[in-house]
């Protein structure tokens, strides 16, 4: 639903919010779905050494940057909607929570893009064991692809849109 959604915001906030809004708010679901792997979350990836333990923080900031991010733009089209003061602190803070999505998104993107080479730099399955089996690093590579997390266009928000 982000790569549908993201065209009607990466340039600000859509002049028409009401109609944006239900696709926004989808979007806004969808991310509040979006769990951790379990190679992820935080007792296993203690287990990880670097880059696989920055790879799992790259997905975490993907988690809590775009849920976060379309949460907060949802936020800010429902109070520009009621007008008064809360109007003019979303609208000039829509900017930080678009380019949070975008940013979230980069971050997933950069996963399955490093992971193959850093996983056989490392020592590959000789080394990680149970912990990181070829398998599922070859699943997690596929899944967090460039052309299946990458946003585009580039966001071009200005901040106060």
């Amino acid at each position: 639903m982000t790569k549908a959604t993201w065209p009607l915001v990466a340039n600000g906030l859509p002049a028409n919010l009401a109609a944006a809004r239900p696709r926004v708010a989808a979007a806004a679901a969808q991310a509040r779905t979006v769990r951790l792997p379990a190679l992820f979350d935080e007792p296993r990836a203690r287990e990880l050494v670097w880059p696989s333990s920055k790879m799992a923080g790259d997905f975490r900031d993907y988690q809590a940057l775009v849920g976060r991010g379309w949460a907060m733009i949802l936020y800010s089209i429902d109070q520009i909607g009621r007008g008064g003061a809360g109007a003019k602190f979303a609208r000039e803070n829509a900017g930080l929570y678009i380019e949070s999505v975008y940013d979230g998104h980069f971050a997933a993107a950069q996963i399955g893009k490093n992971l193959l080479v850093n996983y056989k730099k490392l020592g590959g399955a000789g080394a990680f064991g149970r912990a990181l089996p070829q398998a599922e690093v070859e699943r997690l590579a596929a899944i967090y692809s460039e052309p299946r997390y990458r946003l585009y266009p580039h966001t071009a928000v200005k901040y106060g849109t």
